[in-house]
């Protein structure tokens, strides 16, 4: 149930969010939440990849002892 959108709901955030910002400020709101979310994928990209990297380290110091 918990993260998925349906068109009833998907319709409904897009109203609310058409009154709280206005139909001029939508798409600059729309763009800041992109970049956002780009961001926020990227930082989680580079985290995932440092800690399999300590793993990986780890793993071989294990093997070398």
């Amino acid at each position: 149930m918990f993260g998925r959108i349906g068109p009833f709901e998907l319709i409904l955030i897009l109203c609310i969010a058409l009154v709280v910002f206005g139909p001029s400020k939508l798409p600059q709101v729309g763009r800041s939440l992109g970049e956002a979310i780009q961001e926020f994928k990227k930082g989680s990209s580079q985290v995932k990849k440092e800690l399999n990297s300590i793993t990986e380290d780890t793993i071989e110091d294990d093997k070398n002892a």
